[in-house]
This record gives structure tokens, C-alpha cells and sequence, in this order.
């Protein structure tokens, strides 16, 4: 059994690997490590369809091939609306063409795995993954957290989600589209079925001259750029703009960072099935954990170090199963409470 310093170490190993074109992953002789991240048997060519941000993307791929050389993975990513209506299309013209979803958000994931388009299967390590986070089919693989941005020095600096309503900002605040981002559907998810906030909260958002913009990217470019005073925006990307030098600041709000989990599956109708459930599998292993975790985002694996988060950082969850099939009832109702 590894010791707890044994694991960290080949954690911390991990992530240098990646950062300098190494390869995580890939068993030695004299370093333990887990089965699914040895030089694998898959072969093939097989399709990731996501919308997993690029760099992560990235990351973990180098990792996989050089565990599995002999497999190649095509990749088509493009925001979730995008990649919705690709996979709509190839269902309309003979078939889903992907081997691989790795999503963003588990709403889209759900209606796939209504349509009987995933495969069960079971990852190495299953039990580590916390329960909520995981069904027969498909599996959370990080967690994005929705936070507020500021533009440095506004006064009063918001402090949770009910402020972004405030007439205190004569400036207006910005929000995503959750039509376009699944991340963005998570937080009409999360509002319009809390009893705390409701549709209202969209209403009073308007009232108060609050603008929708299409990706949460751009609620951070609009407060860096001085139109927009505070918004809606995802941790990692305020921690980057930040960090290149954007005059924001990230807040993390009361009652919580909108927390969703960002689920990966294997289609049923694969051709390559062990190749497919390779790399699966191996987004779930400790080496692309802390790949994830080395682009920003929170890990889903226990034990693997995430990103900075407060001390006293709360979370809160959509309710996916009664969001769940409402998703045109939901962004009717949000469109009509914007008065659109």
C-alpha cells in the first residue's frame, strides 16, 4: 500500500511532467503506480467530443498518449450549445460519431444517457469518486465553481449573489447566457429552483439594468474593460485574468460558489471500446487529477490538491434531478423574466 507521502510525491511529480512536456502517468520499475495509468494494450483511433477547456484538454491528453501510445485521439471541442447541436446533427444523419463525451455539465450528460447513447461502465478506483459525483454511465471528472467579479476598488465590493441586484451599482453587472455555456445553465439551475432567490432574482437583475452577455469569459473582459462593474464568471478563469494582470477581483460568494461537476462517458455505439474506456478511465487517475488541478480547476479525486480556495469557502449545488427534462421550460421562463 502507497504511504501518504508516496502518493503525494507522485502527485506533485504528476503535475511538473505536464507543466514541462513529461510524461504523468507512465510506469517505471521502481515507481508504483495505478493500472489504468500503465502502458495500456488499446489501439485505434477514437473521438473526444467536449467542451472542456482547451489547455486541460491538453494536458491530460499528453498524459494519456504517453501511457497509451498506440491510441489517437481526434478531439472536437466547442462550447456546450455548439456541441449539442454536432451531436443532434449526427444523430439526424446515422449516428454519433464520438467515442468519448467529456462534458461540462451533467444536465446535457443526463438527456444522452435518457437517449440510451452511453455505455455502462466502471472505471479503476470507482469508490473513490464521492458519490454525488457519479452514476452507472458517466462520471465527474473536476468542479467548476461560479463566482462573482469585481473591478478593483468598487466600493461597495459585492459580498454574495443578492448584491449583484443591488442599486448600489450605478454601473451595470453582467451574466452569461445559459442558453450558450452548460456552466451558465447551472446557475439558472441553481436560482431559478431555490426558494431563496426564484425567478425574481432574475427580475430584479434587470430591474437594475444587469446585462446578459454570451460566455462567462466576457462578464470578465467587460468588468476589466470598465463597462460592466461586477458579474457571474467561472474561478479559474478570474484567477487567470487576474493573474496576466486584469484590474478585477474574485469574490466568493454568499451562500456559496454554483458548484457543478464536469461528467465524462463512454458512447455506446463505439467501435473502439477499449480504447474509449481507457481514456475514460484515465481521466479519473491521480496523475490527470492533478493535470486538472495544474490548469486551474478543482479535482474531483479526493486527495488531489486543487486550486486556492478561501479557508471558509462554501459551495452550493443545482438540484440536477429536478432541473433535470425542465431545461426549455427553464430558459423559457428565464427569457420571460428578462422581459425578452
Amino acid at each position: 500500500m502507497r504511504t501518504l507521502t508516496g502518493r503525494l510525491v507522485q502527485i506533485l511529480l504528476a503535475v511538473v511532467l505536464v507543466a514541462c512536456g513529461g510524461t504523468p502517468g507512465e510506469a517505471t520499475d521502481s515507481s508504483p503506480t495505478t493500472a489504468v495509468a500503465q502502458r495500456g494494450g488499446a489501439a485505434g483511433t477514437i473521438r473526444l467530443y467536449t467542451s472542456v477547456t482547451q489547455d486541460t484538454v491538453d494536458a491530460v491528453l499528453q498524459g494519456f498518449q504517453s501511457s497509451n501510445p498506440d491510441v489517437k485521439a481526434e478531439v472536437f471541442r466547442a462550447p456546450t450549445g455548439e456541441l449539442n447541436a454536432r451531436l443532434a446533427a449526427e444523430q439526424r444523419s446515422g449516428g454519433v460519431k464520438a467515442d468519448v463525451l467529456w462534458l461540462t455539465d451533467p444536465l446535457s450528460m443526463y438527456a444522452y444517457d435518457e437517449q440510451d447513447l452511453l455505455a455502462e461502465w466502471t472505471p479503476n478506483g470507482a469508490e473513490a469518486i464521492p458519490e454525488q459525483f457519479r452514476t452507472e454511465r458517466f462520471w465527474g471528472t473536476r468542479i467548476l465553481n461560479l463566482v462573482i467579479v469585481h473591478r478593483q476598488g468598487l466600493q461597495p465590493a459585492p459580498t454574495g449573489w443578492q448584491d449583484l441586484a443591488d442599486d448600489a451599482y450605478s454601473e451595470p453587472v453582467a451574466f452569461p447566457d445559459p442558453a450558450f455555456a452548460g456552466s451558465s445553465f447551472a446557475a439558472l439551475g441553481y436560482f431559478a429552483l431555490d426558494e431563496e432567490f426564484g425567478f425574481d432574482y432574475y427580475r430584479a437583475l434587470r430591474a437594475n439594468g444587469a446585462v446578459e452577455v454570451q460566455a462567462p469569459d466576457e462578464v470578465i473582459t467587460g468588468v476589466a474593460e470598465g463597462r460592466f462593474s461586477a458579474g457571474m464568471s467561472l474561478d479559474k478563469s478570474v484567477r487567470d485574468a487576474a493573474e496576466e494582470g486584469a484590474p478585477i477581483e474574485l469574490v466568493w460568494p454568499e451562500p456559496g460558489a454554483i458548484a457543478l461537476y464536469s461528467p465524462i462517458a463512454v458512447i455506446r455505439s463505439t467501435t473502439n471500446e477499449e480504447a474509449a474506456q481507457a481514456l475514460a478511465s484515465f481521466v479519473l487517475t491521480e496523475p490527470a487529477q492533478a493535470a486538472i488541478a495544474s490548469t486551474g480547476w478543482q479535482p474531483v479525486l479526493p486527495g488531489v490538491e486543487g486550486p486556492p480556495m478561501p479557508t471558509d469557502a462554501e459551495q452550493v449545488f443545482p438540484d440536477w434531478e429536478a432541473a433535470f427534462g425542465r431545461q426549455d421550460e427553464l430558459l423559457s421562463e428565464y427569457r420571460s423574466s428578462l422581459g425578452d
